[in-house]
């Protein structure tokens, strides 16, 4: 075999192997990018979106989650997503039904319906607090933002 023809032959198997890995990525399955799902008491959450896999996979599925939540710190010359955020959600008659800290700057939450509070503490100690009612097939979306 000549060299010109080994060369073109190594540069074809490189392109083929290239070629594998980017169909691989462009039709892989966003739930099998999802961060684990956790549960507390009643409510089923999930927190991450930290790479572009997972936030794709958590965009894709927070259509199954009542509650789908963003955490932001406003920042120049743009605002950044932020995680290690203390979030709790108490129900209506004070309760807490989550109090978890996130894990990235996305969290989906499978609350049952009814009127909840949401309080979120970013890690230099302020708070947010916003209110939210859950109520059968539809989907709420809370951003929070710091600045």
């Amino acid at each position: 075999m000549t060299k010109s023809k080994s060369k073109k032959i190594g540069i074809a198997a490189a392109l083929l192997i290239a070629s594998t890995f980017a169909y691989n990525g462009a039709f892989a399955d966003p739930e099998a990018q999802m961060p684990e799902q956790r549960t507390q008491g009643d409510v089923t959450y999930v927190s991450g979106g930290v790479g572009q896999d997972e936030v794709n996979a958590m965009e894709h599925a927070k259509a199954k989650y009542p509650l789908s939540m963003e955490f932001v710190q406003h920042a120049k010359p743009r605002d950044v997503y932020i995680a290690n955020v203390e979030v709790t959600v108490t129900d209506k008659t004070g309760n807490v039904v989550l109090n978890t800290t996130t894990d990235g700057p996305y969290l989906l939450a499978d609350l049952p319906n009814g009127k909840y509070t949401v309080s979120a503490v970013d890690e230099g100690g302020k708070s947010i607090v916003k209110h939210v009612n859950i109520s059968h097939g539809k989907s709420e979306h809370l951003l929070l933002e710091w600045s």
